[in-house]
């Protein structure tokens, strides 16, 4: 088992696309959930729509990258708006109920076979990542052992978690974030201060949406498809764990749980195949395997739940409202 490719591998996680659009979307649940307390189970329902309101703008009307991009800004804003208006002056479990269901009819809806011109359907969308590589200020050659393609999706991926964590840490720091704050705690107290809770709450809510459509973007623009099988309910429950493991009321801690999850992720994939290969584990293939380490970070989730509850970069303050 070569251990050093095995960490060499998992290494590689740290800076992937994937890990900075988990980044995004988990950051996009700390706004939600841990700065609002707002419990939105459909994070991958605003990552779906943002993915496919670009792809589709881009492939049926041909509009320009950053024209796409303004859609899906758009687009889960409204879904956020569709989300909020009926369910935000009700208890917070019908929320979580409504965004649950929502996210599931937007995967259904993509995959219905009479809009199978613009969505492709259960294949999906492919060929729609033109326009943002046309943009590539690296010409061809290797970088830290990418090429130019990997690397500028990298350096993008990135540099937009950087500009989103420093947003938010701004907006909660101003006045705005402190009402949000105060509604996590006890929103009958901030609304007999004169604060409109429901405008807060939308606000937070289509923020944190925006968030998630740009996590879309990231997550599918390196593999140059979007399908609807990537944005299953499981999608948010990930989220979850890289927002638990990292911390609900900061803003490093999605980003620093998202990094966790995949190297962990990675590690125990790369183990437990090597394993497998040199004759070790007898009682397993690599597709148990692969279903395993999910069963293995969800048992290091417990007992991080146990022994560190607040996350990694959390304070035991923030875990009052949960």
């Amino acid at each position: 088992m070569d251990f050093g490719f095995i960490l060499s591998s998992a290494a590689s996680e740290i800076f992937s696309p994937t890990t900075a659009a988990y980044a995004l979307a988990a950051l996009g649940l700390a706004v939600h959930f841990g700065y609002s307390g707002l419990l939105n189970f459909g994070q991958a329902g605003f990552m779906a729509v943002g993915a496919y309101g670009f792809a589709i703008s881009t492939l049926t009307f041909g509009v320009p990258f950053f024209v796409g991009l303004l859609i899906a800004i758009l687009a889960s804003a409204v879904f956020a708006l569709l989300l909020g208006i009926p369910t935000l002056r009700l208890r917070a479990d019908y929320l979580a109920i409504v965004t649950i269901a929502a996210a599931e009819i937007v995967r259904y809806i993509v995959t219905t076979n009479q809009l199978t011109s613009v969505t492709g359907s259960a294949n999906g969308l492919a060929a729609f990542e033109g326009g943002f590589y046309s943009m590539n200020p690296f010409p061809e050659g290797s970088y830290f052992g990418m090429n130019n393609r990997d690397f500028f999706i990298r350096v993008v991926g990135w540099a937009l978690v950087a500009l989103c964590c420093t947003l938010v840490w701004l907006l909660m720091r101003s006045p705005w974030g402190r009402v949000l704050k105060g509604i996590r705690e006890d929103e009958n107290a901030v609304r007999s201060l004169g604060k409109n809770v429901y405008a807060y709450k939308m606000q937070a809510l289509i923020i944190g949406g925006v968030l998630g459509a740009l996590a879309g973007m990231i997550f599918t623009l390196p593999r140059g498809a979007v399908q609807p099988a990537n944005y299953g309910t499981e999608l948010t429950f990930f989220l979850y764990t890289c927002l638990l493991l990292g911390g609900l009321g900061t803003v490093l801690g999605p980003v620093i749980g998202a990094m966790i999850f995949w190297v962990v992720l990675s590690l125990t994939q790369g183990i437990l195949y090597g394993l497998i290969e040199s004759g070790a584990i007898t009682w397993l293939n690599t597709v148990q395997a692969g279903q395993l380490r999910y069963i293995l970070v969800g048992v290091a989730l417990m007992l991080l739940m146990i022994f560190r509850p607040q996350g990694v970069f959390g304070n035991k303050k923030e875990l009052a409202f949960a």
